[in-house]
């Protein structure tokens, strides 16, 4: 049986490091799972694996959408099976790396089966965000799926969206359609976190921000700001930059907004990984190669 082996967890938490050197070591190819390495032109803010993490290992579903360009965990799915089948015409094993848990799920426990958005219905949904907020959306969920609403983030104001997208789109409340079922998969399963402890992986973070503002996040963020509206910036990094810019934050408190959102986000991941005890935490590669061979 072929083996996928998931290398996620929480943002600066060494994920991409330790993916290289698995898939390196087992002679196979990674398939990214982040939402926002697959946007060109932010390859600083986004993190993209170096060019010498690339050059060891071919990594797949990076920097090939345009900023302005739709993507989905349902589109993740279809896409990541796709690939790893032309992996496993060669290999035994593959590997997946990223943070971003919806798209984890979607290929390790399937997505639902939803409609595929068309452009007007899309257009209709933002042209409503963009000229009343978050509270239209909220406003019309209530009434076409308060169920969904109930549970939703209020904070998520992207997937408030896509909800209402998927609504208008189906005819019928989303929550109708959320099974919650995993699929069967004709492969085997492996996921594994890095273990360590809240205060190393918030200095991790800090030291992140840093390096990043070093290698010239100013610099790549603000040429983008006529761009500030679309989905693939509304992302921890640019917002802050953008804020800057529009002079609600100074320079040093627009680096300060960075590292603490950042903080907030890993948060968020690292309660998705307590949830899911089929993560195995280690601690390096040695720890990650038995948990391959288990």
């Amino acid at each position: 049986m072929k083996t996928l082996v998931v290398v996620t967890g929480p943002t600066g938490s060494g994920k991409t490091a330790l993916a290289v050197d698995l898939a390196e070591r087992l002679g196979t190819e990674i398939v990214s799972a982040d939402s926002r390495q697959m946007y060109q032109g932010i390859p600083i803010g986004t993190a993209v694996p170096s060019a010498e993490e690339r050059a060891r290992v071919r990594h797949h579903l990076l920097e090939f959408l345009p900023l302005d360009g739709y993507y989905s965990a349902a589109r993740f799915e279809e896409d990541a099976l796709r690939l790893l089948d032309e992996i496993w015409q060669s290999r035994d094993v593959a590997v997946v790396c990223g943070g971003s848990m919806m798209y984890v799920d979607a290929l390790t426990r399937g997505i639902d089966d939803l409609p595929t958005i068309s452009d007007a219905v899309r257009s209709e949904v933002k042209a409503l965000y963009d000229a009343e907020g978050v509270d239209a959306v909220v406003a019309e969920l209530r009434r076409l799926d308060p169920v969904y609403l109930q549970g939703a983030d209020p904070a998520n104001h992207r997937r408030l969206v896509h909800a209402l997208e998927i609504c208008r789109e189906a005819g019928v409340a989303y929550s109708s359609l959320r099974t919650g079922r995993a699929k069967e998969r004709p492969f085997r399963i492996v996921k594994m976190a890095i273990e360590m402890s809240r205060d190393e992986l918030f200095c991790r973070i800090n030291r992140r921000v840093d390096l990043m503002v070093e290698r010239g996040l100013f610099d790549e963020a603000m040429p983008l700001y006529p761009l500030r509206h679309l989905n693939s910036l509304n992302t921890v990094g640019y917002k802050e930059i953008f804020a800057m810019m529009e002079g609600r934050l100074s320079r040093d408190e627009a680096i300060s907004r960075i590292a603490k959102n950042t903080r907030v986000y890993a948060k968020k991941q690292m309660l998705w990984l307590r949830k899911d005890p089929g993560v195995v935490m280690v601690s390096g590669l040695a720890d990650a190669l038995a948990a391959v061979r288990l």
